[in-house]
């Protein structure tokens, strides 16, 4: 029995290639936005998308929160550390790490969340990620493209009265989304020798990849005239990260029902 042919023309034997695997390929962090709404249909589509992705034992410990009003995203924009690109992006998803409803089924059978442990806060925060990764994808795919906003996390108790955040909550991350007004160069990602492993991890190859990936990296930055070191991605993750980044993020959080330990 022949198989049926795939969408691109290929059989399922040798099917490598759809529109997904092309989006993810080609994706980029975008910072700059056309002047050009996304739609509130189209924020419900790709966040109906989004709903589907897979959560821990569905727990569905998230919630998104759809930020439109130029005040809130420039309140944003300054915990962040000043992202004019959150300002700019014609509407902000926060994705939170949720645990109020898991405390609501627990309490219907007389328990709270008082005593939680690292695996509540993870499996919350996974959750988020996951459903955020996916809205990125889904919002991709209509041409509507962005960046991930980590920085919500400098001050998880400021963005939790912007939002208006209930305890047992917090924004793992946010999302600027907007019709892209250019296509910056494709940053160069590690080689997928080293990153990628067969049945077993290999240690060598894990860290063998660092220097080429310093050159290569390197090169990138040159060319958008982007000013870097030598060993351009070991110098940047050492003055980013080395000094203990976001020290007070656990008792932050902490303070926020989520118990870390």
């Amino acid at each position: 029995m022949t198989p049926p042919d795939g969408p691109t023309g290929q059989t399922e034997e040798t099917l490598t290639d759809s529109e997904t695997i092309r989006v993810l390929g080609a994706r980029r962090s975008i910072r700059d936005f056309a002047d050009r709404d996304v739609t509130d249909e189209q924020v419900t589509a790709i966040l109906e998308a989004a709903r589907r992705a897979p959560t821990s034992g569905n727990l569905q410990a998230y919630s998104v929160i759809v930020v439109r009003d130029p005040e809130t995203k420039a309140k944003l924009a300054k915990i962040a550390g000043g992202q004019k690109h959150i300002e700019t992006c014609p509407v902000y998803l926060a994705f939170v790490a949720d645990l109020t409803r898991i405390e609501t089924a627990f309490q219907r059978n007389g328990r709270d969340l008082d005593d939680n442990n690292l695996e509540m806060g993870l499996m919350a925060s996974i959750d988020a990620s996951l459903v955020g990764m996916a809205a990125y994808v889904a919002a991709d795919s209509l041409g509507i493209q962005g960046v991930m906003i980590g920085a919500m996390r400098n001050d998880p108790e400021a963005v939790a009265e912007v939002l208006g955040l209930a305890q047992r909550t917090y924004v793992v991350f946010g999302l600027c989304l907007g019709y892209p007004a250019g296509q910056p160069k494709q940053k160069p990602r590690m080689p997928a020798e080293g990153v990628i492993h067969y049945e077993r991890y290999d240690a060598a190859k894990a860290v063998g990849i660092v220097s080429p990936y310093n050159a290569q990296l390197k090169a990138h930055y040159d060319d958008i005239n982007k000013p870097t070191d030598d060993d351009s991605w070991s110098a940047d993750v050492d003055k980013k990260y080395a000094e203990r980044p976001r020290d007070h993020l656990r008792a932050a959080l902490k303070g926020r029902g989520f118990d870390f330990r």
